[in-house]
């Protein structure tokens, strides 16, 4: 019961479930449609998702904000790497953030002259940026961690009899894929907060993709892998040690 309760006193935690929703309802609509449902209760779906979209939108008012003061603490990280990459991530999800709030006005009246298109394509482009840094970053944690483990076996001598026993250079190469398989498989199964955010990204990343026509899916598509995301971002608020630090 505390877990739930501090769940739901966030903001975000809100939003997460609002988001979780509406791609629910993007799956169930294409499901449905798929089915032969009637029009009239694809047009009730399809409503249903508008209203938890534009109730998201709401929701992240003043996120820009708090993106822009992630983005200020993460440049005193020691890590080069790390400290470009999660900066650059957060200003581009500030520039989400802003776009996105310019298309909540429009879409309530206040300021009906927004073009719905131009700033709607211009906020997932951001999102798409930030992705790709967020799955970069995601690679270089991967392979400090494989060399770490590689290192540590290396100095067992684990890997030395099996190198060889490869004779040819396809044997090698096999061999290679093979030990560096079995590294990321360890890796990842060791991590479980980095195992969440590579498929969380990797799930959100077809969103923006489907919706800039870079990789175009279908509806149902898009609505599996946003709900996904949405409820592995749920997992690492109701387990704050599932988030990947910093």
């Amino acid at each position: 019961m505390e877990t739930w309760v501090r769940f739901s006193a966030q903001s975000q935690a809100k939003e997460r479930l609002f988001r979780a929703a509406q791609y629910a309802c993007a799956l169930a609509g294409d499901t449905l449609r798929r089915n032969g449902a009637s029009a009239g209760v694809l047009a009730s779906v399809r409503q249903l998702e508008a209203h938890l979209s534009l109730g998201r939108k709401l929701m992240r008012l003043g996120s820009s904000a708090e993106a822009l003061e992630a983005a200020k603490r993460a440049i005193h990280l020691s890590d080069m790497v790390l400290r470009f990459c999660i900066t650059l991530s957060h200003l581009n999800r500030a520039m989400y953030f802003a776009c996105d709030n310019v298309l909540w006005a429009g879409k309530t009246g206040l300021v009906p002259t927004v073009d719905q298109e131009k700033w709607g394509q211009r906020s997932f482009r951001y999102y798409l940026f930030a992705l790709i840094v967020n799955l970069s970053r995601d690679a270089y944690e991967i392979r400090i961690l494989m060399e770490r483990e590689a290192n540590g076996k290396r100095a067992k001598g684990n890997e030395n009899g099996c190198r060889l026993r490869a004779d040819s250079g396809l044997q090698q190469l096999g061999l290679r894929l093979q030990i560096q398989l079995r590294l990321l498989i360890r890796v990842l199964r060791n991590n479980p907060p980095l195992l969440l955010d590579v498929v969380k990204n990797a799930c959100d990343v077809f969103i923006p993709l489907d919706k800039l026509g870079l990789y175009k899916t279908n509806p149902g598509f898009v609505g599996l892998c946003g709900l996904t995301s949405s409820i592995l971002s749920i997992l690492t608020i109701l387990h704050p040690w599932l988030k990947l630090k910093p």
